[in-house]
């Protein structure tokens, strides 16, 4: 069963998000938003690349052990040897916590960045991004896909460069030890990276047709079971037409429950069928050439524990470019946020108020109303937005100026409601003298 792990994670996987197209800048924008935790992500990775490297020691060890110790009666050897494989282990087990709290640190660290920086962007956007932004959608944004972002820098590279060096050294290792039982048990590999990917693709169809079958059901009850709908059945007498049109539903996701249990189970036959072959055919050839002593029995051994220890890292190579896209494509949706610009901008040279300031003038104030585009996401509306016209001017060359304890209103013209393709009319200007009731002196 090894290498089933990495199959059966990637078995659902959208195979969609490898033909996604990105922005050319977008990997740019990622390593130099990693720029701060570069430390961090060298130390993880060459701690990675050890703990890869560690895979071939053991088989290795146990060629020894068989070869120069049990054979040959050397019994000081075995116990060096075997307390080698145990330093190995422990070895192994402390590079695995160390990788998991850096590649932790470093994930977090992403995590924390990225949060606080769409947070803060957002809260500078205008109240009209408010008013067309789906509350929801914008929460995924800083969970979902932060989360997703994240991954690119802790799961997705430690296992890629993992992987990668673990099939290379494994590969050369076996190669070294026997060619000729290393190319027939390879020969065995693309059948089940074949079925793998068949298995895939057909799982995804299948997997959302049930969730949108399930969802189908479910808005048949929630409809049939509230007080309207009970009332409208019994009203109309529909209840032979509403048990079929259920039944209908039900036995669509019945139907594709089985469907996806044999496929999976057909998946997981193979999984288990070509690691065993491949396992026989070490034995059979491996044992052949060890009688005729090409081939020793420790190597024989070495080959058929290696072998073991290479499917799951191919698996996972296999999907590197899904898992790849799917990270970049968090990555591209967070930067979709931080790239919005708000409506409203400080000047550069724009001075800071005192706090006893209470004049305000408006120096030919001219207004618009913004397009949709200018202030809001598409992706995070209900409907993408079909309409960007401009409104034209609403008030144009407005200058006056509001003394402290003064009352200014902007009173409309009559038809303040007109359709914006009317021409604007021009608003006047009220400017009540006096103080307020109690007279104090407000800020206009």
């Amino acid at each position: 069963m090894t290498g089933m792990g990495p199959a059966w994670r990637h078995l659902r996987s959208d195979r969609s998000a490898a033909t996604t197209r990105l922005d050319r800048g977008t990997l740019r924008r990622v390593i130099r938003f990693a720029q701060p935790h570069r430390r961090l992500i060298s130390v993880f990775l060459a701690l990675t690349v050890v703990d890869a490297g560690l895979v071939v020691v053991t088989p290795l060890l146990v060629q020894r052990i068989v070869d120069d110790g049990i054979l040959k009666g050397d019994t000081r050897l075995v116990t060096l040897l075997a307390l080698a494989m145990a330093a190995t282990a422990v070895l192994s087990a402390i590079l695995t916590v160390v990788t998991g709290y850096l590649s932790s640190r470093i994930g977090e660290g992403l995590i924390f960045d990225l949060r606080t920086q769409v947070f803060g962007h957002v809260q500078r956007q205008s109240l009209a991004f408010f008013t067309r932004t789906q509350t929801g959608a914008l929460v995924s944004r800083l969970n979902n896909d932060v989360i997703g972002a994240q991954r690119a820098f802790t799961s997705t590279l430690s296992s890629t460069v993992s992987n990668a060096i673990s099939v290379g050294v494994v590969g050369v290792t076996m190669l070294a030890l026997s060619w000729q039982v290393t190319l027939l048990c390879l020969a065995l590999f693309p059948v089940a990276f074949g079925m793998s990917r068949w298995v895939s693709n057909r799982l995804a169809g299948l997997t959302r047709e049930q969730m949108d079958g399930n969802a189908d059901m479910g808005n048949v009850m929630t409809e049939r079971f509230n007080v309207g709908g009970a009332m409208l059945l019994k009203l109309f007498g529909r209840r032979e037409e509403e048990d079929d049109l259920f039944a209908e539903k039900a036995g669509r996701v019945r139907d594709l429950g089985v469907r996806i249990s044999l496929i999976t189970r057909l998946f997981v036959a193979t999984m288990m069928a070509v690691p065993a072959l491949a396992t026989a055919l070490v034995y059979g050839v491996g044992g052949r050439l060890a009688i005729s002593g090409a081939l020793t029995v420790g190597t024989l051994l070495a080959l058929a524990t290696l072998l073991l220890r290479l499917l799951g890292p191919l698996q996972g190579l296999s999907n590197v470019r899904i898992d790849v896209m799917t990270a970049l494509v968090s990555f591209e949706r967070v930067f979709e946020v931080l790239d919005l610009p708000s409506m409203i901008q400080e000047r550069p040279e724009a001075a800071e108020l005192s706090s006893d300031s209470a004049r305000l003038e408006f120096d030919h104030v001219g207004f618009a109303y913004p397009r949709a585009d200018e202030i809001s996401l598409a992706s995070l509306e209900v409907v993408a937005r079909t309409d960007s016209r401009d409104t034209g001017p609403v008030l144009t060359d407005i200058s006056f100026t509001a003394e402290p304890g003064q009352m200014v209103a902007l009173v409309g013209p009559s038809r303040g409601g007109q359709d914006h393709d009317d021409p604007p009319g021009r608003p006047a200007l009220r400017r009540p003298r006096g103080r307020r009731p109690g007279g104090r002196q407000g800020r206009a």
